[in-house]
């Protein structure tokens, strides 16, 4: 039995998901959306703020700011209404809305940054306002996602280790990259602990967090419009990126099952499928991380109108909405 007394106490799950009922996936996924935040984002946003705390940067008086595109201002919402602080997150218009709401309802303040930036992102426009609003109020903190090393060292302390525990003849790894954070902890863990371990970075069509040229879009959470400090390709194995239309048609696969989750996971999801299609013939011990659940997502990769609007002349659009 877990008793905990403040809701930023939840952190880890240890669930998984056989995903070879439903999808026919020799692959357990690790789902991350079990606490109060609906993410695996709770981790990194507890060790940061507990870092900074240590560390002398926030007082009584403090308020946190952050960039985010969704999950991560939802578990710093959640943080910050638990240890009594105020927090203001800066966003975009990609950010599904109910997450906006939810930090809302969590008594933080949503701030939306709808002028992109010259990649045509709005990662670069996000971070110079989080930049100027410290320069301008000194009871400002921003915690910096972006570069902070509590970031992925929350990652290697508690989901790489959990991991390794559960599964210790892991022969694959599948970690979304946005920030970089899981996938750094976790690649940085499995290298010193377990190197036979293949990591399988899984990033999304128009990121540039592994090279490439920038291109649109509309799902929040994995991927990046600018190169991330925190991410190391030298410590993983294979990179592979997904359409957004293929995230959407597993997520809805594995809605027709009962199995609500969120973009990011359903692109961990697709990666991993495609990595199978190619490796079938060998057997496998595979782990796939998803970092979040599915409500959040109802306005928009489980709504028609929303997919119809942004897909709408991909050739293969109905192979999103014949699950549905």
């Amino acid at each position: 039995m877990t008793v905990i007394t403040a809701a930023h106490e939840l952190l880890d799950s240890d669930v998984y998901i056989d995903l070879r009922a439903s999808l026919g996936l020799p692959l357990h996924l690790k789902c991350e959306g079990f606490n109060f935040a609906g993410s695996i984002k709770i981790q990194p946003a507890a060790q940061m703020v507990d870092a900074a705390h240590r560390d002398g940067l926030i007082g009584p008086n403090s308020v946190l700011i952050e960039s985010s595109s969704g999950n991560l201002g939802v578990a710093l919402a959640v943080i910050a209404a638990s240890k009594g602080l105020s927090f203001i997150c800066v966003t975009d218009p990609n950010c599904n809305p109910a997450t906006t709401a939810l930090i809302r309802a969590l008594g933080g303040e949503v701030v939306v940054v709808d002028e992109p930036d010259a990649s045509g992102g709005y990662l670069a426009a996000r971070k110079a306002y989080v930049a100027n609003s410290c320069a301008q109020n000194p009871n400002y903190v921003w915690l910096n996602q972006y570069e902070n090393p509590a970031n992925w060292i929350a990652h290697y302390e508690t989901t790489a280790a959990v991991i390794a525990k559960d599964f210790p003849d892991l022969d694959v790894l599948f970690v979304g990259a946005g920030t970089g954070g899981t996938l750094m902890g976790c690649a940085r863990y499995f290298r010193e602990h377990r190197p036979g371990t293949r990591i399988i970075a899984v990033d999304s069509v128009g990121s540039v967090s592994f090279a490439g040229t920038p291109g649109p879009r509309h799902i929040p959470g994995l991927g990046a419009s600018a190169p991330m400090p925190l991410i190391d390709p030298g410590l993983v194995d294979e990179v592979i990126r997904i359409h957004e239309v293929d995230t959407i048609h597993t997520c809805r696969r594995l809605a027709a099952c009962g199995l609500l989750l969120g973009g990011s996971s359903g692109t961990v999801i697709s990666a991993a499928a495609q990595w199978f299609a190619q490796h079938g013939g060998t057997v496998h011990t595979a782990v796939a991380i998803a970092p979040d659940l599915g409500e959040r997502y109802l306005n928009t990769i489980y709504n028609d109108t929303w997919v119809s609007h942004h897909y709408g002349q991909q050739d293969d659009l109905h192979k999103i909405l014949e699950t549905s």
